[in-house]
């Protein structure tokens, strides 16, 4: 039997603090299970092998025929606006509450109108816009006004798209979504049954149709079926996702006979394997249709990376360098007053700008940029972690800044620590810089000294781990 590794470990700690004495409700995967499970997934992958295109460090497939709105979140150039926290299904998968209107927000910033939107995206920079909620034809007139705002500022540049249970659509609906400028609409047919009416009714209306849904393992079998009907109704995509239990579905995931998988956040494991299948059955048996499976560690990892390097941008000091996972990395030598000292006045003979180092009695602090020129004998190196996120009003705990967006509305960046400082010695310091600052990507088991900053470093590849 495999032993954990220590972020495993962190990780199982982690999903245990989450669900407390709810914890042990749960089937999890025991040894033995995840030993067979590896096994059926890889020879999954084996017959996809060929086949299929890997992305993203190999947590995405098929990535050969993205819809439009999917490349767009892979480049990470992508925005979801919650036009509403209210919504008229209740789907046993659903992972938050959904029964408050509110207002639109994306990234706990609300925004009461869209030329505050607008202006957000401008200032950011984003290419892709998704209206996502609650459902957002609950309130057409909010989401139709918002479609328009974006459209009629950035016309072709931006692609729009909108995700619905389809339950309020009409053929009406779908002319005044397009026309509003909505280039791509999402069905979640697994709230209405499978039904696929209404993606019928937006077909030759709206540009590009998507199914977007759960892959529930006891409906794999409906879902083969159905595969050549969303062909003749006109779906030019199928993205499958795997189910995430939360404390909010906590109730009805925990009841269904699913193993659960310890992660990053909790999963289940049969919810992936089904993706697999599923993508199997559509090769073999001929169907055009384009199937991608967005796994959970795809879009924890790469959107949360997005997002992170996007607010860190505005936060970064010159002395700090961003890690391969969109992480903040703050270096610096400890030691004798004395030895940095002499550092620092190398540093400055050289003619090396002052906001690259800066020194602090026995710290001396320096941008990855400059380890050549130091000398690390007999010094030892602390490395410690920030990430940058957007907030709707100051919390005065940390270092922020304000964002003042050219419609006038004002939003709030704010840098904070994600762990404690580390303190490496010897060896490790080398070790640090061959795997980190030398290469653009972390290969193989980092060593122990350096399993502990792993998840604040690199991106891990691959789909989860089962343990």
């Amino acid at each position: 039997m495999d032993e954990l590794t220590e972020l495993q470990i962190a990780q199982q700690q982690r999903n245990r603090r989450e669900y407390d004495e709810r914890y042990g409700q749960l089937q999890w995967l025991d040894a033995g299970g995840a030993v067979a499970a590896r096994v059926e997934r890889q020879l999954l992958l084996e017959s996809l092998a060929g086949r299929v295109e890997l992305g993203c460090r190999g947590t995405k497939l098929d990535c050969r025929k993205l819809s439009p709105g999917c490349r767009l979140c892979v480049e990470g150039s992508w925005s979801c606006l919650f036009v509403n926290g209210r919504c008229n299904c209740d789907c046993f998968y659903c992972p938050a509450d959904q029964q408050t209107l509110g207002l639109p927000a994306t990234n706990a910033v609300e925004f009461r109108t869209p030329a505050d939107y607008v202006a957000y995206l401008q200032r950011f920079g984003f290419r892709g816009v998704s209206l996502s909620g609650g459902e957002p034809l609950l309130t057409p007139g909010r989401t139709l006004g918002f479609l328009r705002a974006v459209k009629e500022r950035f016309g072709d540049q931006v692609h729009l798209w909108l995700y619905t249970n389809g339950t309020l659509l009409t053929k009406e609906m779908a002319r005044e979504l397009a026309a509003a400028g909505l280039d791509e609409i999402r069905f979640d047919i697994g709230a209405t049954g499978y039904q696929l009416k209404p993606t019928a009714l937006a077909a030759g209306v709206i540009p590009h149709l998507t199914v977007e849904i759960p892959a529930i393992p006891e409906e794999r079998e409906l879902m083969q079926s159905k595969l050549a009907e969303m062909q003749q109704v006109g779906v030019n995509y199928l993205n499958l996702h795997q189910l995430r239990l939360t404390p909010y579905n906590f109730p009805k995931l925990a009841g269904r006979g699913y193993t659960f998988v310890h992660g990053e956040k909790v999963t289940v494991l049969e919810s992936e394997l089904t993706a697999l299948q599923l993508i199997r059955y559509g090769l073999d048996q001929g169907v055009e249709l384009p199937i991608n499976y967005c796994s959970f560690v795809y879009k924890n990892r790469f959107q949360k990376e997005a997002a992170r390097r996007r607010n860190a941008a505005l936060v970064r000091k010159p002395v700090e360098d961003f890690t391969a996972n969109g992480h903040l990395r703050a270096l610096a030598l400890l030691g004798s007053a004395e030895a940095l000292s002499r550092q620092a006045e190398g540093l400055r003979s050289a003619g090396v700008a002052t906001d690259l180092w800066s020194l602090a009695g026995e710290r001396l602090a320096f941008a990855a940029e400059l380890w050549p020129r130091l000398d690390f004998s007999g010094l030892r190196l602390q490395v410690g972690y920030s990430e940058a996120a957007q907030l709707s009003s100051v919390s005065y705990r940390n270092y922020f800044i304000e964002v003042k967006l050219p419609s006038g509305k004002k939003l709030v960046v704010e840098k904070r620590k994600v762990c404690a400082d580390r303190v490496l010695e010897g060896m490790a310091m080398e070790q640090f810089r061959a795997r980190y600052l030398e290469t653009e990507s972390a290969v193989g088991a980092p060593s122990a000294e350096l399993a502990e900053l792993e998840e604040y470093e690199a991106t891990v590849s691959g789909l989860q781990d089962y343990f």
